[in-house]
């Protein structure tokens, strides 16, 4: 049975783990945070926790004249929660009496329940005509300063854009699929974007496998790589596997190796849904072997790319883990290359909107590995703009393009040829 303070008390705790212990949603996803949730539950503590972190900003401008000083963390969640509920219509009786009612149930910070209830009603009077006034939100200092640095403020106001706006579904089609009655919009590049798609697995087509779920960035790096009828070929860090069942789809032996057995079982369940086949491995990608006309390598990064279905992930993350990032990077590059024959192409790709991750690490290997050249002719497929195309000879996607469309993942990709 649907229960609305179900939902809410799982959004608090959702917070409470992103904004107090540094933790991402996915991970608490993965830990079964929701599973006693009845379905419609489920997917409104997902939105109430998700809008929570987008409009975090707004929300403590709206509650600072109201808190003389800062309450504990799971109590300012609460109020945060009713803030964003109330500013964004939510019916105030029901909203601050569900969240009063959270409060008082909390066995640390119960008797806290009446300043829950004077800040929201106070919020609920003014609040809605202050948060109209508010500006987009911006991201935490700690990310905007090297990403203002690398693309300027104007660039960094368009992509705060994009990631309050959020992302549709975008979703690659299976060769000769008939997608038309998804009524998407067929973007440049070749994906299919629907707009409010709601429950995924109950779309035209899902069942018998004529599409999957695949941000347009994401799909442009195989793409690029354009692997054919029968070529070997290696994927590294493969879950969960759109870009193995592209390649597949195309025709080629892909091998697709990832250490998760988690996320592994799920490229497996969608290559049996979509009638695709690949070699599957469990394993790391620094012991791989062997010989491939063609290896794709989307290395672990941070993921800066992908804030716009991701707005925990400014708040979870402070960038102290990023230098190690870079440095399994550079180490996974370099190994990849060893698996490529002579003649044969590396397409590395990042879903991170930093240089470090992106640029630098391929200006440094074309500068280590002197039979290593960058294909800038292999970036020019339908949809490429040239000015996405970097200094060095790569593919730098950001959230800001495409504005009048809804934005992308923020990516780079660079297709590096072996001479022969």
């Amino acid at each position: 049975m649907s229960d609305a303070n179900h939902a809410r008390r799982t959004a608090v705790h959702l917070l409470d783990q992103v904004m107090g212990e540094g933790r991402l949603l996915a991970e608490c996803y993965g830990a079964g945070v929701l599973e006693k949730l009845a379905p419609e539950d489920r997917a409104r503590a997902q939105r109430l926790a998700g809008e929570t972190l987008r409009n975090l900003e707004r929300a403590d401008r709206v509650l600072k004249k109201h808190l003389k000083k800062t309450p504990p963390i799971t109590v300012l969640n609460v109020l945060r929660l009713g803030t964003v509920e109330l500013c964004s219509g939510g019916a105030a009786h029901g909203v601050v009496n569900a969240m009063v009612a959270i409060v008082s149930k909390h066995r640390r910070h119960g008797q806290l329940k009446g300043l829950v209830n004077a800040v929201l009603r106070k919020v609920a009077e003014d609040g809605p005509a202050e948060w109209a006034k508010l500006r987009v939100p911006r991201l935490p200092n700690w990310l905007r300063k090297p990403l203002v640095q690398a693309w300027g403020a104007e660039a960094m106001l368009g992509m705060e854009a994009a990631h309050y706006a959020g992302a549709a579904l975008d979703v690659t089609a299976k060769p000769n699929s008939d997608l038309s009655a998804l009524c998407g919009e067929i973007l440049p590049t070749g994906s299919v974007r629907i707009a409010n798609a709601g429950q995924v697995s109950a779309l035209s087509g899902y069942e018998t496998g004529d599409w999957w779920i695949q941000d347009a960035a994401a799909a442009l790096p195989a793409r690029i790589l354009n692997v054919r009828p029968g070529e070997h070929v290696l994927e590294l860090c493969a879950a969960p596997g759109g870009k193995t069942m592209q390649m597949a789809a195309a025709g080629a032996k892909v091998t697709a190796v990832d250490v998760s057995q988690n996320r592994m079982s799920r490229l497996q369940e969608n290559l049996t849904r979509t009638g695709l086949q690949a070699e599957l491995v469990v394993g790391d990608a620094l012991e791989q072997q062997g010989q491939f006309d063609a290896v794709l390598l989307d290395a672990p990064c941070s993921a800066t790319g992908t804030i716009r279905r991701h707005p925990d992930l400014p708040q979870a993350k402070d960038g102290s883990d990023f230098g190690a990032l870079i440095e399994l990077q550079a180490q996974m590059l370099a190994h990849a290359w060893t698996l490529v024959k002579p003649g044969g192409r590396l397409m590395f790709c990042t879903c991170s909107l930093l240089p470090d991750e992106g640029e630098c690490q391929v200006e440094e290997a074309l500068d280590m590995f002197p039979e290593m050249s960058v294909d800038r002719e292999g970036l020019q497929v339908p949809g490429v703009v040239p000015d996405w195309i970097s200094e060095e000879g790569g593919l730098r996607l950001r959230p800001d393009y495409w504005p009048e469309r809804g934005g992308m993942d923020g990516f780079y990709m660079a297709l590096l040829r072996k001479s022969a």
